[in-house]
């Protein structure tokens, strides 16, 4: 799977495509039988990877917290969106 030189363009991914390709790319990485030009192309395609992932969990908890507010606006009872 040869990677080309330029920044991936992700922006289109869902969530989970992103994710199952991170997925694909870490456990190659982990193996260790990758030669070391393309081991750096594909990290550099899991790091875009990364903060897509990060951008859409990011909207999706700002989505959350909209939803969490009353007809007036005014925020009911909000709590972490992690349980702590």
């Amino acid at each position: 799977m040869a990677e080309s030189a330029t920044a991936p363009d992700v922006s289109g991914y869902s969530f989970e495509k992103a994710v199952a390709e991170l997925e694909t790319i870490v456990a190659r990485l982990e193996r260790g039988d990758v030669a070391l030009d393309e081991s750096i192309s594909i990290y550099e395609r899991g790091e875009a990877l990364k903060k897509h992932c990060e951008t859409l969990l990011s909207a999706a908890e700002n989505r959350i917290e909209k939803i969490r507010l009353d007809r007036s606006g005014k925020p009911q009872a909000v709590e972490p969106l992690d349980g702590e």
